[in-house]
C-alpha cells in the first residue's frame, strides 16, 4: 500500500511539474499558427523489451493558440484483430497518435528514461507544412501504416517527415555519410541486456541485415538519428547554411539502464559451449557397451536434432512465408536444418545395443555434417555475406560429431 501510494504521488509530482513546464494546453477553437514551431523529441530506452529501441516524436508548438502537441509514429495496439498473427507474418499495422505534450513526458519521466528535445530552425513555410502534414496523417484514411523494423518505424517515419519539407536535403546529406554499423549490429546492441530477445533476432536475421548501412539508413534508431541532426546544414535563404538544429535542450534526466555501446562479441563462450557439448556426445557415442551411455546417446542426439530441426522450420518459414525481409536466404538453415527431424528415428534406435543406420540416415547425417562444415568456414571468411560466425561455432562440432557417429557404425556394420 505504502508503495502504490508512494508511485501515485510520483505520477502527481510530475504530471503537475510538466504541466507548469509546457508550452500551452491545446485550444482546438483557435486559429492554426502561421508560424509554428518544430522540435524533434528523443526518448531514451527503456526497460521493457519493445523500449529497448528508445523512440522519438515531433513537437509542433502553436503559441497564438497557446497549443503544444506531440506526434507519436509506431503506435500500436496488443488489442488489434489478429495483432500476434500479423506480427508473425509481417503485416504488421501501426498508427501515428497526437497528445498534449502537458502528457507526454509523464511515463518516461515515471520510467527513468532521459528525453532531448531538438528546435528545428526550419522556415515558417516548412514549419506550417510539416504541421500540416502530421494533422493530415491523423485522419482515419491516413492514420495507420504498414510497419517495419528497419525502414518504416517510429523514428524513420519522424526523419521522412522532416526531410520531406526539406526537399531531400537531409536524405542527401545522411545518405552521404557511412554510419560504420549495421542492422544486425544495432538490433543486437540494443537488445543486449534482454539475452533471449538479443539471440532471437540474432539468429533469425539473414545477410541482408550485414550490408553497412549509411548514417540515413540508421537513424531507424531514435537516438542515432537525434546525433545525425547535430551536423546537418539547411539553406538559410540568403546562399549560405545553418545547422538545422536551432537549440537543444534536455528534458529529462537518465534514470534507466544506459544503451550498450558495441554488441556482445558470443564467439568464444558459444565455441566453448560448442565444443563441450559436441565432446560429450563423442564419449558417450564411442561407449556404447553400456546401456546408460547408449540411452544418454540417444537423448542427447534426439534433442539436438529436434532442437534444430524445428528452429529450422522457423526460419524457413520466415523466409517463405512472411513478409520479414531481413530473414530471407538466411544461411542459419545449414545449421539450424529442417532435415535433422529426419533423424529423430534413427537416434532413437541409437539406444540399442545393436543399432546400425540406414545408409539412407548415414548420407543425411554425413550431408548435416558437411554443410555445418561449409557455412563455418565460410563466415569465418572476410567476404562472408552473414555474419554469423558464433552461430556456427556453437552448432557445427555436433552436426560433425554426429555425422562421424553414423559413419562409424555404418562402417562397423559393414
Amino acid at each position: 500500500m505504502v508503495l502504490t501510494i508512494t508511485r501515485l504521488l510520483l505520477r502527481l509530482f510530475v504530471a503537475l511539474a510538466l504541466g507548469l513546464s509546457a508550452p500551452g494546453a491545446s485550444a482546438q477553437t483557435a486559429r492554426p499558427d502561421a508560424n509554428p514551431e518544430i522540435s524533434l523529441i528523443t526518448f531514451g530506452p527503456g526497460e521493457i523489451y519493445w523500449e529497448r529501441f528508445g523512440h522519438n516524436a515531433l513537437l509542433v508548438l502553436e503559441r497564438s493558440r497557446d497549443a503544444a502537441t506531440v506526434y507519436n509514429y509506431g503506435i500500436f495496439d496488443f488489442e488489434q484483430k489478429n495483432f500476434f498473427l500479423n506480427f508473425a507474418r509481417g503485416k504488421m499495422m501501426y498508427r501515428v497518435a497526437e497528445e498534449p505534450y502537458s502528457r507526454a513526458l509523464l511515463p518516461y519521466a515515471y520510467e527513468g528514461r532521459w528525453a532531448v528535445q531538438q528546435k528545428l530552425a526550419l522556415t515558417p513555410g516548412q514549419a506550417r507544412e510539416l504541421r500540416d502534414f502530421l494533422k493530415w496523417n491523423l485522419r482515419p484514411e491516413n492514420v495507420e501504416y504498414h510497419y517495419d523494423y528497419f525502414i518504416a518505424n517510429c523514428s524513420t517515419k519522424v526523419r521522412d517527415a522532416i526531410d520531406s519539407v526539406l526537399d531531400g536535403a537531409l536524405r542527401s546529406q545522411l545518405e552521404a555519410l557511412p554510419a560504420g554499423t549495421t542492422y544486425r549490429r544495432e538490433v543486437t546492441r540494443l537488445t543486449a541486456a534482454e539475452s533471449w530477445l538479443m539471440l532471437g533476432m540474432d539468429v533469425a536475421l539473414g545477410p541482408a541485415a550485414d550490408v553497412p548501412v549509411n548514417v540515413w539508413e540508421d537513424a531507424f534508431v531514435p537516438m542515432k538519428l537525434m546525433n545525425a541532426l547535430r551536423g546537418v546544414q539547411i539553406d538559410d535563404g540568403k546562399g549560405g547554411s545553418r545547422p538545422l538544429v536551432a537549440e537543444e535542450v534536455s528534458l529529462l534526466p537518465q534514470r534507466a539502464a544506459i544503451e550498450s555501446a558495441t554488441p556482445p562479441d558470443l564467439r568464444l563462450p558459444f565455441a566453448l559451449a560448442g565444443l563441450l557439448f559436441a565432446a560429450l556426445v563423442l564419449g558417450l557415442g564411442c561407449v556404447r557397451s553400456r546401456k546408460p551411455a547408449r540411452v544418454a546417446f540417444s537423448l542427447l542426439a534426439d534433442t539436438f536434432s529436434l532442437i534444430t530441426g524445428l528452429a529450422g522450420l522457423v526460419l524457413l518459414a520466415f523466409w517463405l512465408l512472411t513478409d520479414h525481409w531481413p530473414a530471407w536466404h538466411n544461411l542459419n538453415l545449414l545449421l539450424l536444418n529442417p532435415l535433422a527431424l529426419i533423424l529423430l528415428p534413427t537416434w532413437v534406435r541409437a539406444g540399442f545395443s545393436g543399432w546400425h543406420p540406414s545408409s539412407r540416415a548415414y548420407l543425411l547425417g554425413c550431408l548435416l555434417g558437411l554443410a555445418a562444415l561449409l557455412v563455418t568456414v565460410l563466415a569465418a571468411t572476410p567476404l562472408a555475406p552473414q555474419q554469423n560466425l558464433q552461430w556456427a561455432l556453437l552448432l557445427a562440432p555436433s552436426h560433425v560429431v554426429l555425422g562421424w557417429c553414423l559413419y562409424r557404425r555404418r562402417a562397423q556394420a559393414s
